[in-house]
């Protein structure tokens, strides 16, 4: 005999929920997923740098060659020397602003022209064509400037893209979901203990001994 004959064949509902650890791997796997998802399906980015440097004439010295290789890695990106290596590159103005960049060292006269493209023989014919009008532009006011602009390395077709590969945009996945899965734990809103009116927490009687209940 059962106290409970009604109960009989009944299963027993129980709602099981996962631990909040497990939302950690969890998360960690989607960006995982998104990140490969993300390398894969983007195109490849391919860059070639061409390099230029100040030279001075008799009539100057190798600090002003320095302050003018300065100026000129400012102006390399500029409308003005973009729109003459726009015929050679073969591409618009807008598409050189967006991929051509221009880095100068404080300790050498030299400016390091740089483009990037979805092909590896664009990005090294932008690259030659910006130099290329950036020292035909700087050479137009040698007699004032007394500094002339040289080609001193020409860029060459890269043989490997320069953005990230698959198995790293994964990682970096894997890593920006793990890191958003323990914020959202740290997060999450904790459950708060009953108090009195005083203040205090409430306290919750216990079982009643089997000696009380036979009295």
């Amino acid at each position: 005999m059962t106290d409970n004959p009604g109960s009989l064949g009944r299963p027993k509902a129980r709602t099981r929920w996962l631990p909040l650890w497990t939302a950690l791997p969890l998360c960690a796997l989607a960006g995982a997923l998104a990140g490969g998802a993300y390398g894969k399906l983007k195109a490849p980015q391919y860059t070639a740098t061409s390099y230029v440097v100040a030279v001075p004439t008799e009539k100057a010295d190798p600090a002003t060659a320095l302050g003018f290789a300065q100026a000129y890695g400012r102006v390399a990106t500029q409308l003005a020397v973009l729109g003459n290596a726009q015929v050679q590159a073969g591409v618009p103005v807008s598409e050189l602003r967006r991929s051509v960049r221009a880095a100068t060292s404080p300790d050498a006269p030299m400016v390091a022209v740089s483009a990037t493209s979805h092909r590896a023989a664009r990005a090294a014919s932008i690259a030659n064509a910006v130099s290329r009008a950036l020292t035909i532009d700087a050479n137009r006011t040698q007699d004032n400037t007394h500094v002339q602009l040289l080609q001193f390395s020409r860029a060459t077709t890269p043989a490997a893209p320069s953005s990230a590969s698959p198995r790293l945009t994964t990682l970096v996945g894997a890593s920006a979901g793990g890191l958003l899965g323990g914020l959202g734990l740290l997060a999450r809103p904790r459950r708060r203990v009953p108090a009195a009116a005083d203040g205090a927490p409430v306290s919750v009687p216990g079982p009643a001994p089997a000696a009380d209940l036979k009295r």
